[in-house]
């Protein structure tokens, strides 16, 4: 019997504006601290209050360039400003466990740059720590919090897939190679499967949740870390999937998960603002596609930061849609891939 629907579930995402508002304080003025800052500013109610940097000049400049008002030398002084209210740490994956201790220990809510942490152990430590202090804690995989992931967990959650048995998730950039860059560099973390493989390994999880059991292939950098991944996830009713990262290529960055009565086809770039396509099988098809206005790559990155400000102002200390716990297990699965690659986690 066909369970496919005459239309899709609406958007249960955050709404970005009218709701609770936290005052923000970031630790790390890199990259990617430069798009949340930016697109929270542009598309939310949220606002960045403070920036702290081991550089009183980066941090300056980081605060100038967004208008906030506080910048700090020290990660410390920002996570003691008593105006500051949670803090998202985006620097390097190799500080992502002290400085969300730091903040935790302030009294910080914290909002953590993906991976959470370099292990699954660290992340257990992070874990402990913000459930000691009563704070909110959590990893910023944004793409769960998209619309286009709320509309695909209800198709989930409803049946309409039928029993899933296949995932597919891949995530490929080309990254030049340097010694001393963050990707090629084991002493902050670098690697494929923490930097780009932390989303196909959450798509697994998002659709079948925890694995029985990982197989991992892939090849090593002449600095030591994976620079390409290939992960085969079994589940004990036989189901699989396929989660694919890499540094050497630029790769279509898509992915499905098809069921026994119809499958989700995420367009690329399946991590960002996109559409998804439903299709049945019948021949049935139905489209869905963002159209709030926000859709270009890291906009999206305001909608986690709404649904955090939510979840604060209910009192909760985790984010129903991506705990901690999935986080773990998340690192747990990578943990095993990165033994049999021959790149252990510390």
């Amino acid at each position: 019997m066909s369970l496919f629907p005459g239309t899709l579930p609406s958007s249960t995402a955050t709404p970005l504006r009218g709701g609770p508002t936290l005052n923000w304080g970031v630790l790390g003025p890199g990259g990617i601290a430069d798009d949340f800052v930016t697109t929270l500013h542009a598309n939310s109610d949220q606002r960045m209050l403070g920036v702290g940097s081991r550089s009183q000049e980066r941090a300056d400049a980081f605060a100038a360039r967004h208008g906030i008002p506080g910048s700090y030398g020290s990660y410390r002084a920002l996570v003691d400003d008593p105006t500051i209210d949670i803090v998202y740490v985006s620097a390097p994956h190799s500080e992502h466990r002290d400085l969300a201790m730091l903040a935790i220990a302030a009294g910080k809510h914290v909002l953590v740059e993906k991976p959470i942490a370099l292990s699954a152990a660290e992340a257990r430590e992070i874990a402990a720590a913000a459930n000691a202090a009563g704070v909110f804690a959590m990893e910023a995989l944004w793409t769960r919090f998209l619309p286009q992931s709320t509309v695909i967990r209800q198709l989930l959650d409803d049946g309409v897939l039928g029993e899933v048995r296949l995932i597919t998730a891949e995530l490929g950039f080309r990254f030049d190679f340097g010694a001393e860059h963050r990707l090629y560099n084991p002493a902050l973390g670098g690697g494929a499967l923490l930097d780009l493989g932390v989303y196909p390994v959450w798509f697994s999880h998002f659709a079948l949740g925890v694995p029985d059991a990982v197989h991992a292939s892939g090849s090593l950098g002449s600095t030591g870390v994976d620079v390409q991944a290939a992960l085969t996830l079994e589940y004990p009713d036989g189901a699989q999937a396929l989660a694919v990262a890499t540094m050497t290529a630029n790769t279509r960055n898509g992915a499905t998960i098809s069921g026994t009565l119809a499958r989700v086809e995420v367009e690329p770039m399946f991590i960002t603002p996109a559409g998804f396509t439903l299709h049945g099988s019948d021949g049935e098809r139905l489209d869905w596609r963002d159209d709030h206005g926000h859709g270009f790559w890291r906009d999206g990155l305001a909608w986690q930061a709404a649904a955090v400000a939510q979840h604060v102002s209910d009192g909760l200390t985790e984010a129903p849609e991506h705990p901690l716990a999935m986080s773990i297990a998340m690192l747990e699965t990578i943990d095993e891939a990165r033994t049999q690659l021959g790149y252990p986690p510390r």
